[in-house]
């Protein structure tokens, strides 16, 4: 007798087993193989390479900027003529307006911004590869479920080929069986291709290679994600869209002080000593001078009106990134709760009861009590609702880690508190 208590289940299982088995991962903290594997992906993925890459880079500029910013000049000098003369002479500009140290207050803000830059740089691909990593998980497991729909269907066909000979059902009815199992077919190719898609995210982000069936990375846990009550956002000035921001505009205001220095005239001293012969007397040459550049025909105004209004639109950008990341944690925060709640909701509703419901399916349709049309009906939408489940739970995943990141506590989710973006 044809049976789809065995295939339909592990597909119950596969949806509908947070009850006995909610995953013991504290809530505030990832698992140690999810936070072994992102930083693996810290180390080597490309993006955050070239992030490092500018940060030291940053920092070799602060180291530049705080050397002398003018070095001295040796000169020798001798003429032959009715006069000899043998002369050297050493010269060194004087840093009085204290261009150095402006420069080195704008490299240090610099290195401030391609350091928040960094940090954030890692908690974007975290982000990204969470949720391409999620979507795997809950596409692998669409794959399974669809497998099974797929053995069901297939055996459901055979069966109303054997009952349509012996005259128990009618040749439409055979019909619905055999659509049903292109449909089923159908759809586990367009399941195949989710997986696909994802997988691919996951190389795009992390190298991963892997066809889905064994499960390279991680297991996600069965549990939903925590409450969205039990976050609290960081303090907006300490996120790292704002940290940035903060050092790009601390940056461009140490710029305008570069500038309104450099139109500063530094003076020059030169000493020079030497010997001066005329004939068959011989004496010796000493000699001081200074000199000053005059800023007449080029007066360096323009550059500090620019390094100026460069400055008053990195004002305008931290702000317009203050509410962006308002309405950031907003729109997350929203959209987390919804689909958690229904997430949590259906979980509930269905807890054991896709698998006695095709039990109980199955024996009208052998009693004869249901027609072939109705238990495919009915059948398909039970199938359809556990997929439909899986889709909505890695939704709600993926809507927990975009939450965490524009709460600012992902890298906490990652490595517990008080931990530093840099390594």
């Amino acid at each position: 007798m044809f049976s789809l208590r065995i295939a339909l289940s592990g597909a119950a299982c596969v949806c509908l087993c947070a009850a006995g088995h909610a995953s013991a991962l504290p809530l505030d903290r990832a698992s140690p193989a999810v936070r072994d594997r992102i930083h693996a992906l810290w180390a080597d993925n490309p993006a955050i390479q070239a992030a490092d890459a500018q940060r030291r880079a940053a920092e070799a500029r602060v180291r530049a900027a705080a050397q002398p910013v003018y070095n001295p000049t040796l000169s020798l000098e001798g003429e032959n003529a009715d006069v000899d003369r043998r002369t050297a002479s050493a010269s060194l500009s004087l840093d009085l307006s204290d261009k150095r140290r402006a420069r080195v207050d704008e490299g240090e803000a610099a290195l401030r911004v391609s350091e928040a830059a960094y940090a954030l740089r890692r908690r974007d691909i975290a982000a990204e590869w969470l949720k391409a990593w999620a979507s795997a998980e809950f596409a692998r497991r669409q794959r399974s479920l669809g497998e099974e729909r797929v053995v069901a269907m297939t055996r459901f066909d055979h069966l109303a080929a054997d009952r349509l000979r012996v005259g128990d059902i009618s040749a439409p009815e055979r019909d619905l069986a055999a659509q049903a199992l292109a449909e089923a077919r159908i759809e586990q190719a367009a399941i195949e291709g989710q997986l696909a898609a994802a997988l691919a995210s996951l190389t795009a982000i992390g190298g991963e290679r892997d066809d889905g069936r064994a499960g390279g990375w991680p297991a996600l846990p069965e549990a939903l994600p925590a409450s969205p009550d039990r976050i609290d956002a960081q303090a907006l000035d300490d996120r790292l869209e704002l940290r940035r921001a903060r050092a790009e505009q601390q940056r461009l205001d140490a710029a305008v002080t570069v500038a309104r220095r450099a139109r500063l005239s530094d003076p020059t001293i030169s000493l020079t000593g030497g010997r001066v012969r005329s004939g068959s007397r011989s004496d010796p040459v000493i000699g001081i001078s200074v000199s000053m550049p005059l800023p007449v025909r080029n007066t360096g105004r323009a550059e500090v009106m620019a390094a100026q209004a460069e400055a008053d639109a990195a004002l305008a950008d931290r702000q317009a990134t203050a509410w962006k990341a308002e309405a950031t944690l907003r729109q997350t925060a929203m959209t987390y709760r919804a689909l958690r709640s229904t997430a949590e909701t259906l979980r509930k509703a269905r807890t054991g009861a896709l698998g006695e419901r095709a039990a109980l399916l199955e024996r009208l349709w052998q009693a004869g009590e249901l027609d072939t049309s109705d238990y495919l009906v009915q059948l398909k939408q039970n199938l359809d609702t556990a997929l439909s489940t899986l889709t909505l739970e890695a939704q709600t995943w993926q809507a927990w880690f975009d939450y965490l990141a524009a709460a600012g506590r992902l890298p906490e989710w990652i490595d517990g508190p008080a931990t530093d973006a840099t390594p």
